[in-house]
């Protein structure tokens, strides 16, 4: 244990001298994720308020043909501007958001209490027309409901005639759950942070130090090499945790000043204790699967490329979920990425987490990174790890 603990101790204190790589490992993290809940609930919150509050304006194709329905769309914020020559074009290109297309027979149809026809051009791809053709949607089925019942009521016919079921809907989401989906993004930049935390330390006190050669006599001395790669392994944990620690006072700061629905999300000291103990074996697994890497490349340069195939790793769950969502299990909570994800999507969505999810979870944690540690053990024993390339 000495052993280990004067190996951390001098890899921190080298560490440290480095001020610029020390700030940049520190505070990239608390400076990203302020960014990307600040600024992105600010646009999200900025761009729903303007197209469900403001005045919306679309191009309409044959807008003399039905006077009422016009009268109706304006009451409802919903105004009427020139009508394009082209409205498939005009869709296409971006320069309106959807294209309304009235019937020339829908005066006639309307008289003869037949279905008279209007036509919604949008592109379905595009995902800031959304709001305003469900806008536009809603207000012609209310129009619809409301023409159908006066009709029914003029003939003497009660409107529930023509609803043979009546739907009512309730919606059991809590409000922390639907913040949750605000929050997707999150558990990837977490896991992302923590699993490469202390990815520059790991390199350079095994790659780094074995072209420089000062690896060689730091593991001809008498400690054992296994003590000697707990002591790097140990430095670069304690680097990564302090980095996630900041990471995760940013994250409290910001939701605190996030805009609308983000502001609600629990930020209190037990709820990022409990997120912090999540993300501490992915801290583990990084540094040991990188101490891994780094023990059995030559050089530096060959230990950092591999840094672009493991930023890819996180995302893997959350590409997954997104096009088959499955239900949580309790295998889940053994697999590596999708069992962090899992337990940061129920911590933001203020869900209780079962004592054998968190058996299940830490247990399969902490073994991936006890076999991570054994194998890089077993390379750090190899004779030529000291030669160096």
């Amino acid at each position: 244990m000495s052993t280990i603990l004067t190996v951390a101790r001098k890899e921190l204190v080298d560490l440290f001298r480095d001020r610029r790589t020390v700030l940049l490992g520190l505070l990239l993290g608390p400076l990203i994720l302020p960014a990307l809940i600040l600024g992105i609930g600010a646009i999200a919150e900025k761009k729903m308020r303007t197209q469900l509050e403001s005045a919306l304006e679309i191009p309409v194709l044959g807008a003399e043909h039905a006077p009422n329905l016009m009268r109706f769309l304006e009451g409802r914020n919903i105004t009427a501007k020139a009508p394009p020559e082209d409205a498939d074009a005009m869709v296409r290109e971006q320069d309106a958001d959807l294209v309304l297309k009235i019937d020339p027979e829908f005066g006639e149809q309307w008289r003869d209490s037949r279905s008279a026809r209007i036509e919604l051009v949008y592109d379905s791809s595009r995902q800031d027309s959304r709001i305003p053709v469900e806008r536009v949607r809603g207000a012609l089925a209310e129009y619809s409901r409301l023409v159908g019942a006066l009709r029914g009521i003029s003939r003497g016919i009660s409107p529930e005639a023509g609803l043979a079921v009546q739907v009512t809907q309730r919606d059991v989401a809590t409000p922390e759950a639907r913040r949750g989906m605000l929050l997707a993004f999150l558990p990837y930049v977490l896991i992302l942070l923590s699993f490469l935390g202390g990815a520059h330390l790991v390199i350079d006190v095994t790659a780094g130090e074995r072209e420089r050669q000062s690896l060689e006599p730091l593991l001809a001395t008498p400690a054992a090499r296994s003590a000697i790669m707990s002591g790097k392994i140990l430095a670069a944990c304690l680097f990564g945790m302090l980095s996630l620690l900041l990471t995760l006072l940013a994250f409290k700061f910001s939701f605190s000043l996030a805009p609308g629905p983000m502001r609600l999300v629990d930020v209190t000291l037990p709820a990022m204790a409990l997120l912090l103990l999540v993300l501490l074996p992915m801290v583990l697994i990084g540094t040991t699967l990188l101490t891994l890497i780094a023990a059995s490349v030559k050089s530096v340069k060959e230990a950092q490329s591999y840094m672009s195939v493991l930023m890819f790793l996180p995302i893997i769950p959350t590409v997954v979920l997104m096009v088959n969502p499955v239900k949580n299990q309790l295998w889940q909570f053994t697999v590596p990425f999708l069992a962090q994800n899992q337990m940061i999507l129920k911590l933001v969505r203020s869900e209780a987490i079962a004592a054998p999810e968190w058996a299940a979870y830490l247990g399969a944690g902490f073994g991936l990174g006890l076999l991570l540690w054994l194998l890089a053990a077993r390379l750090y024993h190899r004779e030529k790890l000291a030669i160096s390339a």
